[in-house]
């Protein structure tokens, strides 16, 4: 297993994607606030709190690494890390602000908003070399003066003063006297502590988040890890299932060989011998837990019928009945094989005269439909040695069915009402190409 699944780590694309996320949302949000307190969305305001919003998420960025390692830190300690750690940046993130805006004309605490208001406006708010404010005043037209009773001169009206004659003017503006150097170093740092106390919750949020999505990241693997070891469990009962069938079938071989060497019939024996070594070969070659097509596993079939027809050459008798529709569909390997040994075992070996036994193959709807049945003797009520012979092989072919399929495929089996033996096996119908 990887050290990814051991230790899964948030993407950095996630990472980037949180963090552009959560300073859109405060571009967004400060610039609604501005237009519902009235103010204009200026481009030079606007330019700037995009410059601070794209400046804070690198800087957030920067503390990645950190916070990647307090990841398997536990709550406690992780929760206490952050709470302080998050003084810092955030002091940092209201410095890049102040500094960002420094080339606005301010309004005391370098509030943005203010700033906007004040260019937006006919007042004008700047500071002189001193420190102090000053505020300009709208210029206001000349008042008439009221006419003397009972004159009939006009009444004389005052000339407004050129512009330039307003510029040198000082009357229309007003100084305000800020205090000494301490008192405006005060009032500028504690602006910038109540940008930092803004900035020190939307640092909290984003350390939140980052951890809700490393927490989704562990529980991702925490499923891909289940998923592997379940996967691994099954491929294990498959193959302990598969590997039943090759002692089963090799010991009944096995004991037909020893029949025919103690009767001389020695030319059969070397026949059989021939085709059990081929029927291993093709079984034994590949991964047993690996689903043949339809034709492989029947061509296997075929050459256990061989085998034994060099036991009961005159009993044995065989019909395969194979939809062309469904020759490549994929089964369990030597998913038949129990079901054909016991229709031999009990059906022809029981008997003295001919037994067929057929195999048989469809399609229904979705579902790939297998039956194998002999016209035997069937299962008889006594003989409890013959119903336990049968339940191990029915036993292992449903094992290896639920192992594979779980509740999409069945089998069904039991006496035929015109004599014999049957065994239906229904199961997803998938394709070789599929």
């Amino acid at each position: 297993m990887s050290d990814a699944d051991l230790h899964p780590r948030v993407p950095a694309r996630l990472v980037l994607l949180s963090l552009a996320a959560l300073w859109a949302c405060y571009f967004i949000v400060a610039s609604l606030r501005g237009v519902v307190m009235g103010f204009e969305l200026a481009w030079p305001i606007l330019s700037r709190r995009l410059t601070i919003c794209i400046v804070s998420m690198l800087l957030m960025a920067a503390v990645w690494p950190l916070l990647q390692l307090l990841e398997r830190k536990s709550g406690g300690m992780r929760l206490g890390i952050v709470l302080i750690g998050a003084l810092p940046l955030s002091l940092a993130l209201s410095i890049v602000n102040d500094v960002i805006f420094a080339d606005i004309e301010i309004a005391p605490y370098g509030s943005e908003d203010e700033a906007a208001q004040a260019k937006a406006g006919n007042v004008r708010i700047s500071r002189d070399e001193a420190g102090n404010i000053l505020v300009d005043l709208p210029k206001l037209p000349p008042i008439p003066a009221p006419p003397v009773p009972g004159s009939t001169e006009a009444p004389e009206i005052p000339t407004v003063p050129s512009e330039e004659s307003t510029e040198d003017s000082s009357s229309s503006a007003i100084t305000i006297n800020t205090g000494t150097a301490l008192g405006k170093s005060l009032g500028h740092w504690a602006g910038i502590a109540d940008t930092a106390f803004g900035r020190y919750f939307l640092v909290l949020a984003w350390a939140a988040l980052y951890f809700a999505l490393a927490k989704a990241e562990e529980a991702r693997a925490a499923e891909r890890r289940e998923g592997e070891y379940r996967r691994a469990a099954e491929a294990a009962e498959l193959r302990s299932l598969r590997y039943q069938v090759n002692p089963h079938f090799l010991f009944n071989t096995l004991n037909s060989l020893s029949a025919l060497v103690m009767v001389g019939r020695q030319d059969d024996a070397e026949e059989m011998i021939q085709t059990l070594s081929t029927f291993y070969r093709r079984t034994l070659s590949g991964d047993p837990t690996n689903d043949l097509s339809l034709v492989d596993e029947i061509e296997l079939q075929r050459l256990y019928f061989a085998i034994e027809a060099v036991r009961f050459p005159n009993r044995l008798l065989t019909h395969i009945d194979i939809d062309d529709a469904v020759m490549d569909a994929k089964v369990p390997g030597m998913i038949l094989q129990p079901l054909v040994e016991n229709s031999v075992k009990y059906a022809v070996a029981a008997t003295q005269r001919p037994v067929t036994i057929a195999i048989e193959a469809r399609r229904e709807g979705g579902q790939l439909v297998i039956a194998v049945h002999d016209d035997g003797p069937g299962v008889l009520g006594e003989g409890q040695k013959k119903a336990d012979g049968i339940g191990i092989g029915l036993n292992n072919v449903c094992d290896r069915l639920r192992a594979r399929y779980g509740d999409a495929a069945t089998i069904t089996y039991g006496k035929r009402s015109d004599g014999g033996f049957a065994t239906i096996l229904r199961m997803p119908l998938e394709a070789g190409n599929a």
